[in-house]
C-alpha cells in the first residue's frame, strides 16, 4: 500500500477532521490534487481510480486561489434534489458519481479567489472540457450541472443554456433535465418545466436548448452555457457567440462536453482539442481553462478489459461490461465498426474510412525546400480548378533523378489561391487558418468572389520562366477557358483525366512515397505546406473491385484540391520518357524514367 501523509484543505470545514491522503506519487497517479482528493475523503467518497488521459492543471497556483469545498457541496446538494426517471434507480437521489465529483465538479466548482469588482470570491475555472466516451453519464453531468447554475449559483437573471447544432441533438441535453425537474419533489414549487424552457421564478433564472447562432446571440448574457458533442460543429460560430455572451457575468461558466471526433484537423474540436493538449503539457499557460480527457491509447489492445477501464470512468455502471464487450465482438467482425468503436466507446480520434495517406507518414515527409535550388530544374505539374468560387491548385513535382541518376526522390511546391470572397468561409472550415495561411503567403487571396485566371497565369509564366516545365496536366472537365488562355501562353498543357485508369498509379506512386520517407530521408519532401496538408487530411479514395483507386471528392472531408494537382503532376512525372526504373512505380505499373 501507498505510503500515506495528513493534510487539509486550505480552508476546510470546522467541523471536518484530519484525513489521510495517499502519498505524492499515488495521488500523481490518479491525477488528483491534495485539495480534491481531501475533499473526496472527508465527505466519505471514495477516491476514483480511473484518471483521465489528459489533465490540464489544477489553479492551486493563482494568486489567492483557494479551495472551498462548500460551493462543492452546494452543486453535489442540487445533484440530489434530482431523481432517477429511467432504470433501476428510477425514483432514487441523483448522486454524481466519484469520477464525476473528483475530476470534474470539485475542481470546477472549488476552486475560487478573490475579485475586486465582484467585492468576493469567484470561482477561477469559467471554462470546462470534458472529453468522454459514450454512456459515461453526460446527460446526469449536463443536468446537474444546468439546475445548480439556473437555480442555486446565487446569479439574479441567470440565462443558462444548451446549445448543439441540431434542435435534436440540443434537446438531447435538455429533454432529461426537464424530466428529472418534473419528477423531483424538491424542486416542486421552485422551478416551472415548460416545453422548450425551465423557469427559476425566486431568481427570474431560466434554462433552455438552443441550436442556431441567432439563438446565442439573443441571449447575450450568458451565466452558463452547456455545448453538446462538439465534434458535430462543423463552424466555430456558435462556440465564439457563447464564448462572448458571458462577458458580463461575474463567474460564468462554459461548459463542453463531447466525445472524440474522427480525427480532422482544424475544425472547432480539434481547435479545442489542441489548446487543451497544450495546456496540459505546459506548453500553454491560464488558469481559467479546465479540460479532462478520457481516452485508450493507440497501442492498448482495443478488445481487453483493462482498455475498457482506462477509456470509460464509469465502467462496470455506465457503460456495463456486457455493453462494451458487445461492442467490442461487433468491432472485431467490420473495419467498418472498428473506427466507430474505437472514437465512440474507448475515445481514439480515428476517421471512419482508412486512410490512404496517413498524416503521420505525410508530416515525416516535410523536409526542407528552397525554391532558388529548384531554379532552372526540370518539373512535371499538375492544375486543378474544382470550382471558380472556392480553392484552386497548383502543384509542381521535380524529381531528383531527372538525369537517370539520383535517389529516386521528388520535391514539390504548391500554388493555391482563393477569391477574396471565400476566405471567410474557408476561415469557417478551418477555425480561422486560412487567413494564416494568406498571411504567411501559403495561400494567394485574389479580388472577388470567383477566380481570377490573371493571377493563376501570371504565376505559371514566372514558373515557366524560373523551372524547365516540361508538362502542366490538367483535368477537362470545367476548365476551358484557363486552358484556353494558359495555350495561348504556351503553356505545355496535357489532359490527365480523373478516372481510375489514369489515377490509379498516380495515386499509388505518391503513397509510396509518402511511405517510404522517413523524418531523416524523406522521399516526396514538400517542405510542410500547411494548405496541402489540409487537402492531404481531408483525403478520401474511391475504389473499384480490381483495387484501383481515385481521389473521391463526394467523400472526402472538405476540399482535396491540392492532392488532386499532385496526383495529376505525378501522372505526368511517370509518364515521362523511360531512361531507368522508378523509386516509386511499382511493378505493375510499368513506369520507368
Amino acid at each position: 500500500m501507498a505510503a500515506r501523509t495528513t493534510t487539509r484543505s486550505r480552508k476546510p470545514r470546522a467541523a471536518a477532521a484530519q484525513v489521510d491522503l495517499p502519498d505524492a506519487a499515488e495521488l500523481e497517479r490518479l491525477r488528483l490534487s491534495p485539495e480534491v482528493a481531501w475533499y473526496l475523503l472527508s465527505r466519505n467518497i471514495p477516491l476514483p481510480d480511473c484518471p483521465p488521459l489528459i489533465k490540464t492543471p489544477e489553479p492551486r497556483d493563482v494568486p489567492g486561489a483557494r479551495f472551498d469545498p462548500d460551493r462543492v457541496d452546494r452543486v453535489i446538494n442540487a445533484f440530489s434534489k434530482l431523481r432517477h426517471t429511467k432504470g433501476q434507480w428510477a425514483g432514487q437521489p441523483l448522486r454524481p458519481d466519484p469520477w464525476q465529483v473528483g475530476y470534474i465538479l470539485a475542481p470546477v466548482f472549488g476552486w475560487v479567489h478573490w475579485d475586486d469588482d465582484a467585492d468576493g470570491y469567484v470561482r477561477v475555472i469559467s471554462e470546462a472540457y470534458v472529453d468522454v466516451p459514450r454512456k459515461n453519464g453526460k446527460s446526469t453531468l449536463c443536468g446537474g450541472i444546468a439546475i445548480y447554475m439556473t437555480c442555486a449559483d446565487g446569479e439574479q437573471g441567470a440565462e443558462v443554456l444548451a446549445a448543439a447544432t441540431t434542435k435534436e441533438q440540443a434537446r438531447f441535453v435538455f429533454d432529461p433535465v426537464r424530466k428529472l425537474a418534473e419528477s423531483s419533489p424538491a424542486l416542486k414549487g421552485h422551478v416551472q418545466p415548460l416545453r422548450d424552457k425551465i423557469l427559476h421564478g425566486r431568481s427570474n433564472s431560466y434554462f433552455q436548448p438552443i441550436s442556431n447562432v441567432a439563438d446565442a446571440q439573443h441571449g447575450a448574457n450568458l451565466h452558463c452555457y452547456i455545448c453538446d458533442e462538439l465534434h458535430i460543429h462543423r463552424t466555430p460560430d456558435m462556440l465564439e457567440t457563447l464564448e462572448s455572451g458571458t462577458g458580463s457575468r461575474r463567474q460564468p461558466l462554459g461548459m463542453i462536453i463531447t466525445t472524440a471526433d474522427t480525427g480532422k484537423r482544424e475544425t472547432p474540436y480539434d481547435n479545442k482539442r489542441r489548446r487543451i493538449e497544450q495546456l496540459a503539457r505546459g506548453v500553454l499557460t491560464d488558469p481559467s481553462v479546465y479540460g479532462v480527457i478520457w481516452a485508450a491509447e493507440k497501442s492498448d489492445d482495443p478488445h481487453a478489459e483493462e482498455t475498457w477501464r482506462k477509456a470509460n470512468p464509469g465502467f462496470g455502471i455506465s457503460p456495463t461490461r456486457s455493453y462494451l464487450a458487445k461492442a467490442s465482438r461487433k468491432a472485431q467482425q467490420s473495419p467498418a465498426d472498428l473506427a466507430a468503436y474505437l472514437r465512440l466507446h474507448l475515445g481514439i480520434r480515428t476517421r471512419q474510412e482508412t486512410k490512404f495517406l496517413p498524416l503521420d507518414a505525410w508530416d515525416r515527409n516535410a523536409g526542407m525546400v528552397d525554391e532558388q535550388t529548384l531554379a532552372g530544374r526540370e518539373t512535371w505539374g499538375g492544375l486543378d480548378l474544382a470550382s471558380t468560387s472556392d480553392l484552386t491548385a497548383l502543384c509542381w513535382l521535380f524529381p531528383n533523378d531527372a538525369d537517370g541518376a539520383g535517389d529516386g526522390t521528388v520535391e514539390a511546391i504548391w500554388r493555391f489561391w482563393t477569391p477574396e470572397a471565400n476566405v471567410e468561409s474557408l476561415d469557417k472550415r478551418t477555425a480561422g487558418a486560412a487567413s494564416r495561411w494568406a498571411r504567411e503567403g501559403w495561400l494567394t487571396v485574389t479580388p472577388g468572389n470567383v477566380a481570377d485566371y490573371e493571377w493563376i497565369i501570371e504565376q505559371v509564366r514566372r514558373d515557366r520562366d524560373a523551372f524547365k516545365v516540361r508538362s502542366l496536366g490538367y483535368d477537362p472537365w470545367n476548365a476551358s477557358q484557363l486552358t484556353t488562355m494558359l495555350t495561348a501562353e504556351r503553356a505545355p498543357l496535357v489532359k490527365v483525366r480523373q478516372g481510375f485508369i489514369t489515377m490509379n498509379p498516380a495515386l499509388k506512386a505518391v503513397q509510396r512515397l509518402v511511405l517510404a520517407g522517413t523524418a531523416e530521408a524523406p522521399a516526396l519532401i514538400h517542405g510542410g505546406n500547411p494548405v496541402a496538408r489540409w487537402c492531404v487530411d481531408n483525403l478520401a479514395v474511391a475504389m473499384d473491385p480490381a483495387g484501383n483507386v481515385k481521389p473521391d471528392k463526394a467523400s472526402s472531408g472538405d476540399k482535396i484540391d491540392g492532392v488532386s494537382a499532385l496526383a495529376t503532376g505525378m501522372s505526368e512525372l511517370i509518364a515521362r520518357p523511360r531512361k531507368k526504373k522508378s523509386a516509386y512505380a511499382s511493378d505493375d505499373d510499368m513506369m520507368v524514367v
